[in-house]
């Protein structure tokens, strides 16, 4: 049985639980100080935090965390910039950010993943949602983003992603 819990704040003591499972899915930082001082520190006191984990037992077998994106901040500046001007204008700002959403290996194919996304995106006070994720659509997270009501707003942030955006519960953009 997987447990989720989600928490609009997290401490350092969160991350180091995190990080081994960070880690093991995206490897992309090279210790777990070189990640908190480049992610997590700067990512866990943005407004709107939250985080998502699900616990097989007392593993820890997936997370999630977002925030709210706003100018000044690098991914939404970027985001500003590679997206068409009408579609920044409509999306990009005051929106919630889907950073990352990581499950292992041993918990995947299981709907963990799609439980930590629904699970953070659930009650959020933000009319829109962005990610960013891979551009092949048979990759099982754009699988999981499509099944969910994203759609593709624009081409990401370096080769071979999307900027992808959804509604958030209950919003209508004007």
């Amino acid at each position: 049985m997987t447990r989720l819990r989600v928490d609009d704040s997290a401490s350092v003591p969160d991350g180091v639980e995190v990080w081994p499972l960070y880690d093991a899915v995206f490897a992309d930082h090279p210790d777990l100080a070189s990640w908190r001082e480049g992610v997590w520190d700067r990512h866990r006191v943005r407004d709107g935090f939250r985080l998502a984990r699900a616990h097989r037992d007392d593993e820890l077998v997936g997370f999630a965390y977002g925030y709210t994106g706003e100018p000044g901040q690098w991914w939404t500046d970027q985001a500003r910039g590679v997206l068409p001007p009408e579609v920044a204008d409509r999306w990009v700002g005051g929106h919630f950010e889907l950073v990352s959403v990581g499950v292992a290996s041993s918990a995947r194919g299981c709907g963990v993943g799609r439980e930590l996304v629904r699970s953070l995106c659930r009650d959020l006070p933000h009319e829109r949602l962005l990610l960013m994720t891979t551009a092949d659509p048979a990759d099982p997270a754009r699988r999981l983003y499509d099944s969910e009501g994203w759609r593709v707003l624009g081409r990401g942030i370096g080769s071979a992603t999307v900027i992808m955006g959804r509604l958030g519960d209950g919003a209508v953009l004007s």
